[in-house]
């Protein structure tokens, strides 16, 4: 699936954001000041920014300028609480290829992103998208997993928590970490949703490829 770079500082609404994209299977990056939006979104590996107006350091309208005017031609879309027709027209005139006003609908930003996207030219190498711990294997872009050689479907919550385990094979992740990258900040923390959805996977995936660590959360083995 393409990858989204999200420039917004304001932490809610980046989180939000990226629960909901992770969630229909999208990968992302949050970029919270206009300073490094530029560099990071000319790194050739986005395939559509979702800007933010007020930005610090410099606003929306300066990273927008400066990115057309070097010739850069990502999708743009800009996510401001600015609903001035003005501030609109100008977001547009300026190379935006969308605008879309605060507070929003996550259903009608997932559509203009998809909209956006049709028509995108891929980039990149398909093994960029492509994460491997082990015997497991995630496609990002085809949402496939492979253990060994067989195929596995995995719904969104399940397909979500395996991405978060291959991006950190050996490494201890907490039951706060996997609440707050799979379901949000708003989930109830004393919820054992996490270890139910971890026996999913091991059903899935094999027993023995994610292990207990007591006391202090879950870990893919290598």
């Amino acid at each position: 699936m393409p990858n989204i770079l999200i420039a917004e500082d304001e932490p809610r609404t980046a989180s939000f954001l990226e629960k909901g994209l992770r969630s229909q299977g999208f990968t992302t990056a949050v970029v919270a000041d206009g300073l490094h939006v530029l560099d990071v979104a000319q790194s050739g590996t986005f395939d559509l920014l979702i800007l933010d107006l007020g930005l610090p350091g410099k606003d929306g309208f300066q990273v927008l300028e400066e990115l057309r005017g070097q010739g850069e031609d990502l999708p743009v879309i800009i996510l401001s609480a600015r609903s001035d027709i003005h501030d609109k027209i100008a977001g547009l005139e300026g190379g935006a290829d969308d605008y879309v006003t605060k507070p929003f609908r996550f259903e009608e930003l997932l559509a203009r992103v998809r909209v956006r996207l049709r028509s995108a030219k891929p980039i990149r190498d398909a093994q960029e998208f492509v994460l491997k711990a082990g015997k497991v294997e995630l496609d990002l872009r085809t949402r496939q997993v492979k253990v060994g050689d067989r195929l596995v479907e995995l719904p969104a919550r399940e397909f979500t928590m395996a991405e978060m385990f291959c991006r950190h094979p050996g490494q201890v992740i907490s039951r706060e970490q996997l609440l707050d990258y799979v379901w949000g900040y708003d989930y109830n923390p004393g919820s054992n949703i996490v270890d139910v959805y971890v026996g999913y996977l091991r059903k899935k995936l094999g027993s023995n490829v994610i292990e207990t660590v007591r006391g202090m959360g879950y870990r893919l083995r290598r």
